[in-house]
């Protein structure tokens, strides 16, 4: 085996790793199917520049790259960059909302604390009341058997 071969064999091999990988992770509730979605794109792209011969070739020459593994590289690039936008977007979204819950967690707790003091108050009124209902009732009780 020659080896290109070798080599497309080994990308065709890692690349149905990867597609394999991405859906293990989204049957295991791992990863959501947004971002499977793109890395399963990823592992197409990359299958179909391994299987098909001579598009690197023409893709880079299209773009006026001279060399086809430098337009892979600029495509990766490219690829992560856009990745990290999202991520950083997804971030500061998830920060807005961690804030957001953060303050709703602290009014509750605020007005958790108040009702727990309108209880004791009103359980110390009726522990008070019951109290006075008993000494009544004892009071009562001496003065039946004192007559």
């Amino acid at each position: 085996m020659s080896s290109v071969t070798e080599q497309r064999v080994i990308a065709v091999v890692l690349t149905a790793g990867l597609a394999i990988l991405v859906l293990e992770l989204v049957r295991r509730r791992r990863m959501q199917e947004q971002y499977a979605l793109l890395w399963l794109a990823t592992a197409f792209v990359l299958l179909l520049l391994a299987v098909w011969h001579g598009l690197l070739t023409r893709l880079s020459g299209w773009a006026g790259i001279h060399y086809p593994p430098s337009a892979l590289f600029a495509a990766a690039i490219g690829l992560v960059i856009v990745l990290l936008l999202h991520f950083s977007v997804s971030v500061s979204q998830l920060k807005d909302r961690n804030k957001v819950l953060a303050q709703q967690v602290g009014l509750l707790k605020d007005r958790l604390a108040a009702q727990e003091q309108r209880l004791d108050a009103v359980q110390a009124k009726v522990d008070q009341d019951g109290a006075v209902d008993q000494a009544q009732s004892e009071l009562t009780n001496a003065d039946l058997a004192g007559r």
